[in-house]
């Protein structure tokens, strides 16, 4: 037992007199939780949108004033007059614009005639998300346009109304847990794998086998130290990303509980995956090489970026 806890000393001396492994551990994967989580997700804010009124009737005031409306309050998107529809598609082929809302001649006197009334929106489909957040936003625009002025008493269509189980969730909050077994990973391929194979390359393990150290005793010391060093990112990354997305909920004695439980049960199983891969490699360049591949095959399909369903 005190053969192994050397073997933990050792390493947990080497991880922390150096700062720049701690640093790669535990900081970045902070860092792109902040970028990320701010980069992505949320909801569109003051995407421009052209309106190309070519009616000027009393109707298609309606739709400008609802435009205003959203602009003032939830800010979706910017209207911005247009008085050429072909300059308007063409400033949206080119980026400047997120969509054009086009209003026909005659648009009015369909809408009292009830003769078909309609209104063109153009987007550019190469940017799915802007896309699809602009036209479902207009399309509960123009279903509200198209309630009557009077309600019936009875009413004749079946209404859905949405029971959110929660408040609005931030991406960051979505972001956490992936950044957090990101950060584990990192500080086991880095503060582990890649340590080994510096050590096995210069020879230490060669003088580990000189001594009265039992294999066994090596390779739990190596495991436990790794775990340590995981074990201590994941605290970490737990409890200042939550505080940076605003997840209170962690701080319950029974989540921290379940949260250290689930921490050192990856730590361990990090762990020996890495073990199993390096214990055959011998070039101190492979680790290095592999740490991109094998980040990229977990962190991406794991769902922790984007649901899996989509």
């Amino acid at each position: 037992m005190n053969r192994m806890m050397a073997i933990v000393e050792r390493e947990m001396r080497k991880f922390f007199r150096s700062p720049a492994l701690m640093l790669a551990s535990m900081i970045f994967p902070l860092v792109q939780l902040i970028i990320l989580g701010n980069a992505f997700g949320g909801k569109i804010h003051d995407a421009r949108v052209a309106i190309v009124d070519q009616d000027g009737g009393p109707q298609a005031l309606r739709i400008r004033e609802a435009f205003d409306s959203v602009r003032s309050n939830i800010r979706t998107f910017v209207p911005i007059p247009y008085d050429n529809d072909r300059q308007a598609m063409e400033d949206v082929r080119n980026g400047k614009l997120e969509g054009a809302v086009i209003i026909p001649p005659q648009f009015s006197r369909r809408v009292y005639e009830q003769n078909h009334p309609r209104v063109a929106l153009v987007v550019d489909n190469s940017d799915n998300f802007m896309s699809s957040a602009v036209e479902a936003e207009l399309t509960d625009l123009t279903n509200s346009l198209n309630q009557p002025a009077v309600s019936p008493r009875i009413l004749q269509q079946t209404a859905l109304d949405i029971v959110e189980l929660y408040p609005y969730i931030e991406y960051m909050k979505y972001l956490l847990p992936g950044s957090l077994v990101l950060a584990m990973f990192v500080s086991v391929m880095i503060g582990g794998g890649m340590l080994y194979i510096d050590d096995k390359a210069r020879g230490v393990h060669e003088g580990y086998l000189v001594t009265p150290i039992t294999k066994l005793e090596l390779v739990l010391g190596l495991n436990l130290a790794g775990a340590i060093k995981d074990v201590m990112t994941g605290i970490i990354i737990v409890a200042i990303g939550s505080l940076m997305a605003g997840v209170g909920t962690i701080f319950n004695p029974v989540t921290i509980v379940g949260l250290l439980v689930l921490i050192v049960l990856t730590s361990l199983a990090f762990n020996t995956m890495m073990f199993l891969l390096m214990v055959r490699i011998e070039d101190p360049l492979v680790p290095r090489a592999m740490f991109g591949i094998l980040n990229t095959l977990l962190f991406f399909p794991s769902g922790s970026v984007y649901p899996i369903q989509a």
